[in-house]
Order: C-alpha cells, then sequence, then structure tokens
C-alpha cells in the first residue's frame, strides 16, 4: 500500500466519525490545537498530517491504524484506561471533560444509546450521590491502591474540582436519548454488605455509615421515579431499568451511535478496557442485548415485580 492510498484510508476513518465536516473540524481544531484553516489544508489533503497528529487522532478516537493499514490479524484491540478518580491528574480532568463534552453532544441525536449491564451500581448513578461516590472511591483505594498506611473513609476526599467535574457528569449522562441498565438481582446485597464490612472494622464510623446509608434511600427512591416513569426526571429522556435474572459477573456497557460507538469492560473499580473497533462493539450490542431474554423489565411496565424489588431493597437497606 503506497503512502496516498493510506492516507485517504486515514481520511475516510474520520469521515466515519465524524460524517458531518462542520463537526470534523471543529473536533479536529479542539484536539490538535490548530487553527480552522490549518484543519481545512489537512483535510483537503494539501498538507498531511503530522506523526504525531495521526497518533494523537487514533489513540483519542480509538481508530485502529491496523485496519487502516488493511492488516487482518483477526484479532480485536482493547485499550486500558486508568483513572486516578481521587486525584487526578491534569490529563485525566480534561480526559473527563472531553467524555462530558462527548456526552452533550450526543444530546439530539435520537438514535444513541446507552447499556450498562452491572453488579455493582455504576458510575453513571453514583455520580448523583456524594457519599456513595465517595464511599466507591475509597473501596477502590483500599483495594486496589498502593498506600502503606490504611486508608479510612474519611481519608478518601475528593477535591473540589474533582466534585465539580462528577456533579456536571452526573447532569451530561441524563441527556443521552436512551439508557438501558440491567442490574444483578443483588446489587444492594453486595453494596450493603462492603459498608457493613467497613464500618465493622472501624474505617467507616457511626455516623459516615448513616450518611452513607441516606444516599442509599436517596439513589433508590430515584430509581424508583425513574422505574415510574421510565425517564430521567430533569432530561425526561428514556431510561430502560430491568433486573437479571441470572447472575453478572462484572459491568459491561456500551454507548452507540452513528457519530460514536465504544463499549467498555469495567474490572477492579476504577480501570477500564475499551474498543472503538466497529465488529467489536457490534457484537457487544447483540451479546447485551439478549441479555434481556434473562431478564425482567421493571420501568413502566409489570408494576408487580418493581415493588417488590424496591420494597426488597428498602429492607436490605435497613438492615444495614
Amino acid at each position: 500500500m503506497n503512502e496516498n492510498s493510506w492516507y485517504e484510508l486515514f481520511i475516510g476513518a474520520l469521515d466515519k466519525k465524524f460524517p458531518k465536516k462542520t463537526k470534523l473540524t471543529k473536533a479536529l481544531t479542539n484536539l490538535l490545537n490548530l487553527e480552522r484553516e490549518a484543519v481545512y489544508r489537512r483535510l483537503r489533503r494539501e498538507v498531511y498530517f503530522s506523526a504525531q497528529e495521526i497518533v494523537k487522532i487514533a489513540l483519542t478516537w480509538g481508530i485502529s491504524l491496523d485496519e487502516i493499514s488493511q492488516i487482518n490479524s483477526e484479532q480485536f484491540s482493547f485499550q486500558m484506561k486508568h483513572m486516578n478518580y481521587l486525584e487526578p491528574s491534569e490529563k485525566e480532568i480534561f480526559f473527563l471533560r472531553q467524555v462530558i463534552q462527548g456526552l452533550y453532544a450526543l444530546q439530539n441525536t435520537t438514535d444513541t444509546e446507552f447499556m450498562n449491564i452491572c453488579n455493582k451500581l455504576p458510575r453513571q448513578l453514583l455520580a448523583g450521590y456524594w457519599y456513595l461516590n465517595q464511599f466507591s472511591l475509597f473501596k477502590s483505594r483500599y483495594q486496589y491502591g498502593t498506600d502503606k498506611e490504611v486508608v479510612t473513609f474519611a481519608q478518601a476526599v475528593i477535591s473540589e474540582e474533582k466534585r465539580l467535574i462528577t456533579e456536571e457528569y452526573n447532569r451530561a449522562i441524563k441527556c443521552v436519548p436512551q439508557s438501558n441498565f440491567i442490574f444483578d438481582t443483588l446489587i444492594f446485597d453486595f453494596l450493603v454488605n462492603d459498608i457493613r464490612y467497613f464500618h465493622s472494622v472501624r474505617l467507616i464510623t457511626d455516623e459516615e455509615k448513616e450518611l452513607i446509608k441516606k444516599d442509599l434511600y436517596g439513589i433508590l427512591d430515584y430509581l424508583l421515579v425513574v422505574a415510574n416513569h421510565g425517564c430521567y426526571p430533569e432530561t425526561q429522556q428514556k431510561v430502560n431499568l430491568y433486573i437479571s435474572d441470572l447472575n453478572i459477573d462484572t459491568n459491561f456497557s456500551y454507548t452507540f451511535s452513528q457519530e460514536a460507538n465504544i463499549c467498555f469492560v469495567h474490572v477492579f473499580e476504577k480501570l477500564e478496557i475499551y474498543t472503538f473497533n466497529s465488529e467489536m462493539v457490534e457484537n457487544f450490542k447483540s451479546w447485551m442485548q439478549m441479555k434481556k431474554r434473562t431478564s425482567i423489565q421493571i420501568s413502566e411496565v409489570d408494576e408487580r415485580s418493581r415493588v417488590e424489588f424496591f420494597h426488597k431493597q428498602r429492607q436490605i437497606i435497613d438492615s444495614l
């Protein structure tokens, strides 16, 4: 393959990511910190993107250079993203802001769908509950951190900047046109057991446990409102809630639209393996949609199952 053919395939990959030229130009301008005219010249093939620019674009937008080169290894490439949510670096803050901007950009694309299959409450929901969110980060730091000294819940303090970003993320995720959540039937059992353990070893005080418990009631009440109406009350965007009849091993999610598609496997609480590979995303979509066959929808329909589920979860929280 000659250089010109490769470059044409790379430009074609950009066009698939952003079919509208205006959005592609704006995205490249922001990503590469270039003037608009400099971006136009590259897209008109008057000037080539530099090697550094190509690598940055490929890494940021998940474009496989192997696929562009037509190298058929019959393997799918996944990347792992490490995030320090307690003390994020400037680079991590920039990444989080890009995620938020991307969510807002998708709010008017009616085909956009977010789906999460989870055995623990996902970050998308925890973001709106401060003590629950802090507990999730505390648990992650306790289990996978490198601190030699034991960290208490009170020491897992989130910075003001991260707090504001978390609140913005919570608002942005509710702008996605359609969201689906499939919960493990023991999702609240797992969480309450974790809280009970850390309280028993005195890493969470009585007062802190009560604050977390209050957030648990809060998120349960919120999910009940979502389930009753089938949408986020703040944005009226569609939400479907399901309860899985089979155990769920870990959290999986995908975000799909004609302009962007990505799938995640969530591991170790704080690490995410992800891919933008279109075939792999399509496989994830098919597999995750099939999970609905072994799940009960509790939003809008099947009122008896909905009432029973929320009553049971409230009893589990009462026991804490």
